[in-house]
């Protein structure tokens, strides 16, 4: 799976009927920048209104999935959407001069040709998955059942039982996206023959062609029947295959309606907004489940990002790299000694970060007066620790840093979130917030022990040269 972004080279349209409408569409997919996302766009529309590929937009899912926004709606979105997704292209506006999406020939297919001839772009920003950590559910208590399962890639696996005989249990699977060109893309939609009756007798499909779809022939059919779908379709004679399908088409797989199953389910789930790494498991899945599933995966990953926002980045100590300075080589840079020198070691340092440790044994001065039957470092000598690797940062780059000190001008917002006892290893970390001024120094101090914040403070400073 690619590390970046990825839009087109350029713009590329296409033309077709709505299966639905009838009406006649031009498509045209757009390069789009960064963190666009999927975007269509009502050319036709006055102001051009745009709709984003979000599952929360999503209004109508009863034959095929429909978004609507700004006063705009666009229907049959599924098999664009897959298109993109499979080919993992991130940011592409949509334009529209119509309601609908062209069928096509009912699959993915021909828009894949026309995006891969057109050529995908890499852009410069990191892709960000949602990868999936524990497992997510969702049933609908009819018999749809779709789970999404941790996993280092994007796999789908689908199984489809109508409770019929010419159709029976049908599976398909991709173990990657990767694989969706060609073992899925082209694969159509399909319909029963019963479905398409009442379709067709009420005015549902008007741009339905015995070319777009498979249809099911799963009763008895008698002639006169055949006839009225021959005439209805500009056909000379409609007929029953062997397998069970009027001969409009040859089926491309022999479980193709499985794969178109497959296909939809990559369209609906990319309207969750993001790329995944998950193992998708449905049986029976449709449009209304995909879609509710998407809006699972959604508020998943909404959570997750607000937790990562809030989560304290917390620095990694490994006692067996060799630190930017050692206790020995502290004390060329710092004027405490024992039993004031709070800094053991330095692991990290940068123009405007260090992260210093301090191991807290139980020989330690103070606890032999603090607490004693409960020993615990004293706040203060945690805000004393922290300044001392501030003191670090500020001095390490003077020429002769012992000819000079560091006093406190200011603490605020200090806040001791957790104890810190003997056998603790204190991680402290110090961020200048601001350029040194006049010798005047802000910073940041956070102090850990394993992955817990346990003290924080923003210092300042004054750097003054020994008389």
């Amino acid at each position: 799976m690619d590390k970046f972004q990825t839009t087109l080279n350029g713009s590329v349209s296409v033309s077709g009927v709505g299966l639905h409408t009838g009406q006649k569409v031009t498509l045209t997919f757009e390069p789009a920048p960064e963190d666009h996302g999927y975007v269509f766009q009502r050319t036709d529309l006055e102001g051009q209104p745009k709709v984003k590929a979000d599952c929360d937009l999503v209004v109508d899912t009863s034959r095929g999935t429909t978004i609507e926004d700004n006063g705009a709606r666009v229907n049959t979105v599924e098999h664009v959407l897959a298109a993109l997704a499979g080919l993992e292209i991130d940011n592409v506006l949509i334009k529209l001069d119509g309601p609908e999406t062209p069928i096509m020939d009912g699959s993915s297919k021909p828009f894949i040709d026309l995006l891969v001839k057109t050529g995908i772009e890499t852009q410069k920003k990191e892709r960000e998955y949602f990868e999936i950590k524990s497992r997510l559910n969702y049933a609908d208590g009819s018999g749809v059942e779709m789970m999404a399962l941790p996993a280092d890639d994007y796999r789908l696996t689908v199984m489809v039982d109508y409770n019929s005989p010419v159709l029976g249990s049908q599976h398909a699977s991709i173990t990657n996206i990767s694989e969706f060109s060609d073992e899925i893309s082209s694969c159509r939609t399909f319909c029963f023959l019963h479905e398409l009756e009442m379709l067709v007798d009420n005015n549902l499909i008007k741009g339905g062609d015995l070319n777009n779809a498979i249809v099911i022939v799963d009763r008895e059919v008698e002639e006169s029947e055949m006839d009225k779908l021959a005439k209805l379709f500009n056909r000379d004679k409609v007929e029953i295959k062997k397998e069970g399908i009027l001969n409009n088409v040859d089926l491309r797989f022999q479980n193709e309606p499985a794969r178109h199953k497959l296909l939809d389910m990559v369209g609906d789930l990319a309207l969750a907004g993001v790329p995944l790494k998950a193992q998708i498991l449905a049986a029976r899945p449709g449009h209304a489940a995909n879609v509710e599933f998407a809006k699972k995966i959604k508020r998943a990953y909404q959570k997750y990002k607000k937790e990562s926002k809030n989560a304290v980045n917390t620095p990694v100590y490994d006692p067996n790299v060799v630190p930017v300075f050692n206790h020995q080589e502290i004390e060329k840079i710092l004027p405490h000694r024992h039993p004031f020198l709070l800094v053991d070691k330095v692991i990290k340092l940068t123009d405007n970060e260090v992260v210093a440790v301090k191991n807290i044994t139980g020989d330690q001065y103070f606890f032999q007066g603090h607490f004693p039957g409960e020993p615990l470092m004293p706040g203060v000598l945690q805000i004393e620790a922290m300044a001392q690797a501030g003191g670090i940062l500020v001095l390490n780059d003077k020429e002769f840093p012992e000819k000079w000190s560091t006093y406190f001008v200011k603490i605020e917002n200090a806040k001791f979130k957790d104890k810190v006892v003997p056998g603790d290893t204190l991680l402290i970390r110090m961020t200048l917030t601001a350029p040194v001024r006049r010798g005047l120094c802000i910073m940041k101090g956070e102090a850990f022990v394993g992955n817990k914040l346990v003290t924080e403070a923003v210092m300042m400073a004054q750097i003054v040269e020994n008389k």
